[in-house]
């Protein structure tokens, strides 16, 4: 798969996942700086990886995810992954009132990014992604995008959810 970062090719280390793979473990840190892996999480999950919360493409994602989230039930859990510090995140969604996406980050070992194929070699950030995983852990939704600077396609996460 060729993905491109402001037009310019980049490099994804990791194994990307598909659709009926058993969703890999990893572990994250949550604003709290306690780990949080695969096991921690349960029900319906959305995980979005993302180049820096501080974008805008980023930040207009987030924002429209925790504004659906309100519509997809308390068995339905997103996560917004970025190697942003906790803290930053913390204060990011404190600033934007983000109360139903939970954000983690992949800092410290770049397990997630590894794991699911996500990490990008040359900026050492996470490419834009969006993966949903079933109360068995088995992915049933995945979106890599070819650019990540572009949104992903919102109507079709939804709808893997219902």
């Amino acid at each position: 798969m060729k993905v491109t970062f402001q037009g310019n090719p980049i490099t994804l280390k990791g194994t990307q996942v598909k659709v009926g793979d058993t969703a890999p473990d990893f572990t994250v840190v949550d604003n709290d700086l306690n780990p949080l892996k695969l096991s921690d999480t349960k029900g319906k999950r959305v995980f979005l990886t993302v180049p820096s919360i501080d974008t805008s493409v980023c930040d207009t994602e987030v924002r429209r995810f925790n504004q659906e989230a309100t519509k997809l039930g308390e068995d339905v859990t997103i996560y917004t992954i970025s190697m942003d510090l906790p803290f930053a995140q913390g204060r990011w969604c404190g600033g934007a009132g983000i109360d139903r996406v939970k954000t983690v980050s992949d800092y410290k070992d770049r397990e997630f990014g590894n794991n699911y194929g996500v990490y990008i070699n040359e900026l050492g950030l996470l490419s834009r992604a969006v993966f949903i995983v079933d109360e068995n852990n088995k992915v049933v939704y995945v979106e890599y995008l070819n650019e990540i600077t572009e949104e992903p396609d919102y109507e079709k996460a939804l709808e893997a959810l219902k």
